[in-house]
C-alpha cells in the first residue's frame, strides 16, 4: 500500500512495511520538517507581475501554503490593481505581513480560497488570518486577561475595555474618543482643542485657566477660542475690538486684566458689541501701573455684557 497524506498539512503517512531502508528519512523530511515549517516557518512571496498568485501545495514535501508566516512583497499597479492570493481549501491559520508597495489608492491584496470571496489584507499590516477551507477571516478580536505593551501599539479598529485601564505614560488620540463612563485623571490633563460636555461637569478642586497675554495695539484683539482670561498692558490710548469667535462661544464668561503702563493715563474705548450697565461706558483708572478688570459674558454673537471693576492692586 502506498503512502497517503494528512488532509490539512499534507504530511506523509507511510504504509505498513513501506520504505524499509528509508523510513526514518521519510519521517524526518515528510513529517517532522514540514510540521516545523507549519508551526514557525516563514515564506517571502513576490507579487505584482500577475493578478492571481496561487500558493504552491505539495504532498509530503515543502511548499508555500504550509508556511506559518507569509510575507508579501513587490509592487501593485500597471495592468492590474488587485492581486488575489489563492490558498488551499483546507483549514489553516496564517500570520500575514503585507509589505507590498501600492501605486494607487484602489490597489488591494486579497487572501482567498479559489471560488470564494476572501478578505482584503490592509497595506503595511501584520495580522492573523484563519480559513476553514472555504472562507478566510481576519482574527479581529482577542480577549486578554492582561496586556503589557512596552513599545508603540497600533489599533486599526475598535478597542473595547470593560474593566480598568491604567496608562503610565502619554496617550495620543488623533480622532474622536467616546467615553461612556467615568474618567478619572490623577495628574494634569491638557486639551489642545475644544472640550464639549453634554452633561454636568464637576470639578472636585479648582479648574485653572491660563492667562492669555494680548498684544498691545491701537485696536486690542481678543480671540475667545484661545481662552477666557486675558491680560493687556496699555502703552497708549486704545480701543478694545469686538472679540472673535463669539459664535462658538455664546455663554462664555471671562475677564480681561487691563493695566496702565509706567506712564499711566491711557484711555480705552470699546467696540459697540460691549454692553455696559445703563449704557454707561466706564473709564479706566489713570495711575501708572493701575490694574482694572473687565468682567464679560457673551450673550449673543453681537452682544457682550461687561462691567469694569477698577483700581486693583498695582504691580
Amino acid at each position: 500500500m502506498p503512502s497517503t497524506y494528512t488532509t490539512n498539512l499534507r504530511l506523509t503517512k507511510q504504509a505498513d512495511g513501506e520504505n524499509p531502508n528509508t523510513w526514518g528519512e521519510v519521517l524526518n523530511e515528510g513529517v517532522i520538517s514540514l510540521v516545523d515549517h507549519a508551526i514557525a516557518g516563514y515564506t517571502s512571496i513576490s507579487v505584482g507581475t500577475t493578478a492571481t498568485v496561487t500558493l504552491t501545495e505539495n504532498q509530503g514535501s515543502g511548499d508555500q501554503s504550509r508556511s506559518a508566516i507569509l510575507e508579501f512583497k513587490g509592487t501593485i499597479g500597471g495592468s492590474h490593481n488587485n492581486i488575489d492570493v489563492l490558498i488551499p481549501n483546507n483549514s489553516k491559520l496564517y500570520v500575514v505581513k503585507n509589505s507590498i508597495t501600492y501605486t494607487d489608492s484602489t490597489d488591494s491584496l486579497v487572501l482567498k480560497v479559489a471560488g470564494n470571496t476572501g478578505v482584503t489584507v490592509p497595506s503595511g499590516t501584520v495580522a492573523l488570518y484563519v480559513t476553514n477551507g472555504v472562507t478566510v477571516q481576519a482574527v479581529e478580536k482577542t480577549n486578554l486577561s492582561s496586556l503589557t505593551v512596552t513599545g508603540a501599539a497600533r489599533f486599526d479598529s475598535t478597542v473595547t475595555v470593560s474593566g480598568d485601564a491604567t496608562f503610565k505614560t502619554n496617550i495620543s488620540v488623533s480622532g474622536n474618543t467616546n467615553i461612556g463612563g467615568t474618567v478619572t485623571v490623577g495628574g494634569a490633563a491638557q486639551f489642545a482643542s475644544t472640550v464639549t460636555v453634554s452633561g454636568k461637569g464637576k470639578f472636585m478642586t479648582g479648574a485653572l485657566t491660563p492667562i492669555v497675554t494680548l498684544t498691545d495695539a491701537a485696536s486690542v484683539a481678543t480671540d475667545l477660542n484661545t481662552g477666557n482670561v486675558f491680560y493687556v498692558t496699555l502703552g497708549g490710548n486704545r480701543t478694545l475690538a469686538a472679540p472673535t469667535e463669539t459664535t462658538t462661544n455664546i455663554g462664555a464668561v471671562g475677564q480681561i486684566f487691563i493695566q496702565q503702563d509706567g506712564t499711566g493715563s491711557r484711555t480705552l474705548s470699546y467696540n459697540t458689541v460691549f454692553q455696559f450697565p445703563s449704557a454707561s461706558v466706564p473709564t479706566l483708572s489713570t495711575s501708572a501701573n493701575a490694574v482694572d478688570t473687565l468682567f464679560y459674558a457673551v450673550r449673543t454673537t453681537t452682544k457682550v455684557d461687561a462691567i469694569l471693576v477698577k483700581n486693583f492692586n498695582r504691580s
